[in-house]
């Protein structure tokens, strides 16, 4: 992460690239001023749908958790990166459960012990603590986490990422899990590890594993850097040397029936040592049918590799495109300080766009898909790029939260150090989020202010994610603060003034059981939709895998068209808005669940492909 700093163990100058300069405060102690200071403010604009507001509902709701990063004074460079989160169904009631990642004591430091939280959503608007009795109440220094079948049993399985060994958790589908990154060939992989997915990426029906690593730091060869010459400071991630990413290949059960993965990251052709990696998307550019993979990188170009497909030998590699393509600098060319991904069709082009948070003082990506494998940067002629220019972003998406069917923006801010300000006076610890809003055709304002005071108040943000925590049809978003409490917050429309939205749950049978990867096209009559149902984004975070489709005034959809992996096709026609339906594989829609209703979806295994048979009781 890129800030003003002296670096190495004698005091020595240590500024890089021209971004960096620009990040300077000038010799007056004065930095760049950003056209929109709705910044540091939380701007408002008066477009956004009125009466939609989000609620602080985090203490009504029963969590209590605060993130341990460690911290004793010595500023390791772990401490800046977390906490993660996911949202989970780990039980298949249909609703879904929050899971805090947290870190742990340093070793020689140790005054407390901490371990991460798995909250049970109550279907009331609150949560229970199941964190024992679902067996992960393993101390170890998390970072981040991702949400996939791995073994397409029909129940969520869980990675955590950390500093050291990362946890793959079995769901065992009695409300437990089963620490298996023994058993899967995990172990032994000791890393920074940060954002991960669970992808499919050569279709073979099974979940692979995507993890993004950042630097190569310990204990032992963390510098001494400073902001002001007297003072110890976070380090920049320039300080240390990069590391690759990993490419876990599911190779399907062993012959004592334990799933196994294997590293193919340089076989696939992702072996990039230099790389800096915070952030993981798949997506797919150029509507080949093969997923892609977006890495954000901190002080090294961002990385987008295609998908080739399978080789004459039958071997899925990648090939790196980043450059070419217009994603991997700034406009001046320079690899800015790449935290938060995601992408999405934000203005129904028909090709997926990008977007990346950077720095303090380098302002939001957001890459138009122009197609034919070129992008360019949006974000400084809007304001998404002006209105960022300060804030240091971290977790970002795409999300249709007002469902008038164009996706909108949010980021959550927060610096990496409590005495920014001292050297740069515009520049804040905490910081309110950013919400934009998108009026159609991908042109956006932010609407920060009018979302709601507690919403907009400042705070240091990490990783942010949403799910219909209250089976309201809205997307509700939970932010995880670094050494704080976590903030949930419900997505509240005023009576009357609500547009309406339809949700799919995908359910794969020749594909992977999640689906992830399946790429659906709604119509209505106001214009048609795509969304890819996608693991990973966002950072450190796992979004809920149900796709919401805002409709704003319509009342159904007219054609719905799943294209899952396997290259199965199921089309629906005539379908109503204000419920989740369930559609499988093959057989098109195979249940619904009205929204505002305790339904309860079982998931039960009856033959050996796992056909799954869904009741609503």
């Amino acid at each position: 992460m890129s800030s003003l700093l002296l670096c190495s163990s004698f005091l020595a100058p240590n500024f890089s690239g021209s971004e960096r300069a620009k990040a300077a405060p000038s010799p007056q102690g004065k930095t760049p001023s950003a056209t929109s200071q709705g910044a540091q403010t939380g701007a408002n604009s008066s477009g956004a749908e009125a009466g939609v507001h989000f609620v602080d509902v985090t203490a009504n709701a029963g969590i209590r958790f605060t993130h341990n990063n460690g911290a004793f004074g010595k500023k390791f460079l772990p401490e800046t990166i977390g906490p993660g989160v996911a949202f989970i169904d780990y039980d298949n009631d249909g609703w879904p459960d929050v899971f805090l990642v947290n870190g742990m004591d340093w070793p020689g430091h140790i005054t407390k012990h901490t371990a991460s939280k798995l909250y049970h959503n109550n279907h009331d608007g609150t949560f229970t603590d199941v964190t024992h009795k679902a067996g992960l109440d393993i101390e170890m220094y998390g970072i981040g986490a991702a949400v996939g079948d791995y073994d397409n049993d029909g129940y969520d399985d869980l990675l955590v990422t950390a500093y050291g060994q990362s946890r793959l958790f079995h769901n065992n589908g009695n409300g437990t899990f089963t620490d298996v990154t023994q058993k899967s060939g995990l172990a032994g992989v000791k890393e920074f590890s940060t954002s991960a997915a669970f992808v499919d990426y050569d279709k073979d029906g099974r979940l692979d594993l995507v993890v993004g690593n950042y630097v190569q730091w310990t204990p032992e060869n963390d510098l001494y850097c400073t902001m002001d010459g007297k003072n110890k400071s976070y380090c920049t991630p320039e300080s240390y040397r990069g590391t690759s990413v990993r490419l876990w290949h599911n190779d399907g059960k062993d012959g004592s029936g334990n799933i196994k993965f294997s590293d193919v990251t340089q076989k696939a052709g992702l072996g990039e040592s230099t790389s800096k990696t915070l952030g993981v998307a798949m997506l797919d550019y150029d509507n080949d049918g093969w997923p892609d993979l977006l890495f954000s990188n901190d002080t090294q170009p961002n990385k987008l590799y295609r998908n080739n497909g399978p080789d004459k030998g039958g071997n899925v590699t990648f090939t790196e495109k980043a450059v070419v393509a217009g994603v991997a600098f700034s406009e001046d060319g320079v690899a800015r300080a790449g935290m938060g991904v995601d992408t999405f069709d934000y203005d129904r082009s028909g090709n997926t766009s990008l977007m990346i948070t950077n720095f303090s003082n380098q302002m939001i990506s957001l890459y138009h898909n122009e197609g034919k494998g070129l992008f360019v940067d949006e974000a400084p002629r809007s304001d998404v790029g002006r209105a960022s220019l300060l804030t240091l972003g971290f977790g970002c998406f795409f999300f249709d939260y007002d469902l008038d069917g164009w996706p909108d923006i949010l980021v959550a801010n927060g610096h990496i150090d409590p005495d920014i300000q001292k050297v740069q006076v515009n520049v804040k610890f905490a910081e309110p989020p950013h919400l934009f809003h998108n009026f159609g055709r991908g042109k956006f304002a932010e609407v920060t202010r009018s979302a709601g005071a507690e919403f907009a108040a400042a705070r240091v943000g990490r990783a942010v994610a949403y799910a219909d925590v209250f089976n309201s049809g809205r997307l509700d978003v939970l932010f995880t603060t670094n050494g704080g409490a976590p903030k949930l917050f419900r997505n509240v429309a005023a009576p009357g003034n609500a547009n309406h939205s339809l949700r799919l749950k995908l359910l794969g049978t020749k594909s992977n059981r999640d689906g992830i990867g399946a790429i659906v096209k709604l119509t209505a009559a106001d214009g048609t939709q795509t969304q890819m149902l996608r693991s990973g984004s966002s950072y450190l975070a796992a979004n809920e895998l149900v796709l919401t489709f805002g409709l704003g005034q319509q009342s159904k959809a007219d054609a719905i068209e799943i294209r899952w992996p396997s290259g199965t096709v199921d089309k629906l026609t005539a379908v109503n808005a204000g419920q989740t339906v369930i559609v499988t594989e093959g057989k098109g829609q195979t249940s619904a669940r009205p929204f505002g209703t305790k339904l309860e979806l079982r998931i039960e295994r009856q033959t050996k492909s796992l056909d799954p048979v869904i009741r609503t009781q």
